[in-house]
C-alpha cells in the first residue's frame, strides 16, 4: 500500500473505536435492566414507536456492505456497483406492501409463529428455525469478513492470522451486546449507530461536493479520469456486461435483492418491537427514508474515492475493495477523519451482528426449544437462558465462518444472504399470507425445497471453485455458472410450495385459518 495510504495513526483508531464500545455497552447496560421474559428478551416489550423502529430497521439493514462493499464496488467498478443500492432500496416496498402490517398482526416474536400459525406447530417450526440459522450464518460472514478486512487497513495488519484475531475479537463484542441487552439493548444500538452512519455519509458527501465545486459532473468526470476503466467506469457494463453469462447474472442478483429484503429474519423480527400495524408501517417508511438518504450519499462517496483515492490503491489495500471508504476518508480529513469513519464501520458491523445473533438464538429457542421439545410448555426463564447459550454459540460459528470468508466483497456475500432468504422464506410468507388452501407439506416443501436448490448451487458455483476470488481458488469442481442462484431458486420455491400444497392431504384447522385471516387484517387479537 503507497505510504500515504498508510492507515495513519493505529492508536487513534483503536481508542475511537473503543469509546464506541464503552458508550454502547453503557447504554446498553442501562435501558435492559428487565430481561427476564421472552417479551423483553426477544421483542422489547414492544415499546418503541415506528420512528424509533424504522431508524433501527435501517441501522439493521444498514450492514458492512452497504458502507464498506457498495462504495468499494462503485469506486472499483462504476456503475454496476450502485446497482447494488438501487437493489436494496426497491426491497423495501415489498416489505411495505406484503409483509410488515400482516406479520405484526399474526405473529409475536419470530417467523416460526406466522408461519406455523394455522399449521401442524412442531415440523414447521422446526423448519423456520433451521431456516433462520441458516440465512443468520450467511448474512454474518459478510460482517465478520468486513471486520476482518477493516481491522487490517486500520491496524495494517496483513497476515491472515491477524485478521483472524480482529474477527474472533468483533464476534467476542458481539455477543456480550446480546447477551446483556437482549432485544432493547440492541435495539438502541442499531439507533445510535443508524444516526452515526448517516451523519457520517453526508458529511462527506457534502465535503467531497465542495471539493468539486458541488458539480456532480465535475466529480464524476474526475473519477473517470483516475480510473483504469476511463469513461466506462460511469456507463453500465463494468461488471456485469462482459458476456452473456454475466449478464444474467445480474438479473439473478436483482431478484435477490428485491425479493431478499421481505424473507430476512432480523428485519422481520423487528416488526414486533412496536405496539401495533400501524407502527409497523410508519417503521417501514422511516427505515426507507433513512436508506434512501443514505444510498444517494454512497454513490458520491464510491466516485469520490475513485476520483481522489484510485482503483489500484484500494484494491492493494488490506480489505482490498472493501477499503474505499476508510481510505477516501483518511485523503480527506487525514487520520481523525479516518478514526470516526471506521469506528462507525465497525458500529455498522457490531449491530448488525447482533441483531443477527439475537435473531438466531430466538428463532432457536422460541420454535425448536419451547415448541418443539418442550411442546410449548417452556418456562419464560430457561427459555430466555437458552436464547443466551444459543447466541454464544451463533457467535463462535460466525467467526469460524468469518475467517473462511475473509478477502470476499461484502456486498456480494450479503447479495447471496438475500438469495438465500427469498428462496426459503419469501414463497411460504406469501402464500401462508395471502393462500387460503396452503398447508404444512406446502410449507415444508417450499422452506426445505428453496433452502436446499440454494445451497446447493452455492456449493457447486464460481463463489466457492473454479474462479480466482473464490473461497476455494485452487480447486474447480463448479457446474452452476451464475454467482447469485436467486433466479434458479426462488421460483423453485414457490414451485415446491404449490407443490406440496396439491400433493399434501393436511389441510389446514379451518377455525385458525378464519382466526389468521382476521387478525392479519385487522389486528385483532395480535
Amino acid at each position: 500500500m503507497p505510504a500515504d495510504l498508510a492507515a495513519g495513526d493505529p492508536l487513534l483508531n483503536v481508542a475511537v473505536f473503543g469509546l464506541f464500545v464503552a458508550i454502547t455497552l453503557y447504554v446498553v447496560y442501562r435501558v435492559s435492566t428487565r430481561n427476564s421474559t421472552t417479551a423483553d428478551y426477544y421483542a422489547a416489550g414492544s415499546v418503541f414507536t415506528g420512528r424509533q423502529n424504522g431508524i433501527a430497521l435501517s441501522g439493521d439493514f444498514l450492514s458492512a456492505a452497504s458502507f464498506l462493499g457498495i462504495a468499494g464496488a462503485i469506486a472499483v467498478h462504476g456503475y454496476d456497483g450502485f446497482l447494488y443500492s438501487i437493489g436494496f432500496l426497491v426491497a423495501w416496498l415489498v416489505d411495505l406492501l406484503l409483509i410488515a402490517e400482516l406479520l405484526r398482526n399474526t405473529g409475536r416474536f419470530t417467523m416460526g409463529d406466522v408461519l406455523s400459525f394455522r399449521m401442524r406447530q412442531r415440523p414447521v417450526r422446526a423448519a423456520a428455525a433451521t431456516s433462520t440459522l441458516v440465512i443468520s450464518f450467511f448474512y454474518m460472514l459478510a460482517q465478520m469478513a468486513g471486520a476482518g478486512g477493516l481491522v487490517a487497513l486500520l491496524l495494517d495488519v496483513d497476515s491472515g492470522f491477524g485478521q483472524s484475531l480482529v474477527i474472533a475479537g468483533v464476534g467476542l463484542v458481539m455477543v456480550l451486546y446480546v447477551l446483556v441487552g437482549g432485544m432493547k439493548g440492541t435495539t438502541w444500538v442499531q439507533i445510535i449507530k443508524a444516526t452515526m452512519l448517516i451523519l457520517s455519509v453526508v458529511f462527506i458527501t457534502v465535503f467531497l461536493l465542495g471539493k468539486f465545486g458541488f458539480s456532480l459532473s465535475a466529480l464524476l468526470g474526475a473519477a473517470a479520469d483516475n480510473s483504469p476503466m476511463g469513461e466506462a467506469l460511469l456507463e453500465p457494463g463494468g461488471l456485469y456486461g462482459a458476456n452473456d453469462t454475466s449478464k444474467l447474472d445480474f438479473v439473478s442478483l436483482s431478484v435477490a435483492l428485491i425479493l431478499g429484503a421481505a424473507a430476512l429474519p432480523h428485519v422481520l423480527m423487528r416488526f414486533y418491537t412496536v405496539p401495533n400495524a400501524r407502527e409497523a408501517r410508519r417503521s417501514v417508511v422511516w427505515a426507507t427514508g433513512c436508506m434512501f438518504v443514505f444510498y444517494l450519499c454512497t454513490l458520491v462517496i464510491g466516485y469520490g474515492a475513485a476520483a481522489l483515492v484510485g482503483a489500484e490503491a484500494i484494491t492493494a489495500a488490506p480489505g482490498g475493495e472493501n477499503s474505499a471508504a476508510p481510505l477516501l476518508a483518511l485523503r480527506i480529513g487525514g487520520t481523525v477523519l479516518l478514526g470516526v469513519v471506521s469506528a462507525v464501520a465497525f458500529a455498522t458491523i457490531l449491530a448488525v451482528v447482533a441483531g443477527l445473533t439475537i435473531t438466531a438464538s430466538a428463532s432457536f429457542a422460541h420454535d425448536v426449544y419451547a415448541n418443539v421439545v418442550k411442546r410449548g410448555v417452556a418456562h419464560p426463564v430457561a427459555e430466555v437462558r437458552v436464547a443466551r447459550v444459543t447466541a454464544i454459540v451463533v457467535g463462535v460459528l460466525s467467526i469460524v465462518g468469518g475467517v473462511l470468508a475473509k478477502g470476499q466483497n461484502i456486498a456480494f456475500l450479503v447479495a447471496l444472504a438475500f438469495a438465500v432468504a427469498a428462496s426459503a422464506n419469501l414463497s411460504t410468507l406469501l402464500y401462508t399470507l395471502f393462500w387460503r388452501r396452503f398447508n404444512t407439506t406446502g410449507t415444508l416443501w417450499g422452506i426445505y425445497g428453496g433452502l436446499g436448490a440454494c445451497l446447493v448451487l452455492v456449493l457447486f458455483s464460481p463463489v466457492v471453485s473454479g474462479a480466482p476470488d473464490s473461497i476455494f481458488p485452487g480447486v474447480d469442481f463448479h457446474w452452476f455458472p451464475l454467482k447469485n442462484p436467486g433466479l434458479v431458486s426462488i421460483p423453485f420455491s414457490f414451485l415446491c410450495g404449490f407443490l406440496g400444497t396439491l400433493v399434501g392431504r393436511d389441510g389446514a384447522d379451518p377455525r385458525r385459518r378464519a382466526e389468521m385471516e382476521v387478525r392479519s387484517l385487522t389486528g385483532i387479537g395480535a
